[in-house]
């Protein structure tokens, strides 16, 4: 992350030079960038660099206008899908209310809540 146009390009040739060191190469067809600022066109050595207005970062959906909405509807969707796949479990007799509770504790928050720390949410989303 940077804060300035200098500092992201200082830091990606950072990232190039001390790749470079170790035997790696930078890939500038696969390197993108997101700013939550107007960026019209970016180049490393010549080469342009696709701007993005989203991508997926360790299984999470990042906006550059930092809107989380649709990353948590789809997170609910995979808890719904969770709870459907659970569903047998959930309305057994044969199984006790605190292993039914165990169960949703155990599936279906961790995929709800996965990524949550980074969600950004408005005042009507709480």
């Amino acid at each position: 992350m940077a804060e300035s146009k200098e500092e992201l390009k200082s830091l990606l040739m950072k990232v190039k030079e001390e790749s470079e060191k170790v035997g790696l190469k930078l890939n500038i067809q696969k390197t993108k960038i997101m700013a939550s600022g107007p960026i019209t066109s970016w180049q490393i050595d010549g080469e342009t660099v696709k701007i993005v207005s989203d991508f997926i970062f360790l299984g999470s959906k990042i906006t550059a206008d930092g809107d989380c909405s649709h990353e948590i509807k789809r997170c609910l969707l995979l808890g719904r899908k969770v709870m459907t796949n659970l569903d047998s479990k959930l309305k057994s007799r044969d199984v006790t209310l605190p292993t039914k509770v165990r169960l949703v504790k155990g599936m279906v928050f961790p995929v709800v809540m996965y990524g949550c720390e980074s969600w950004t949410t408005k005042k009507a989303e709480c």
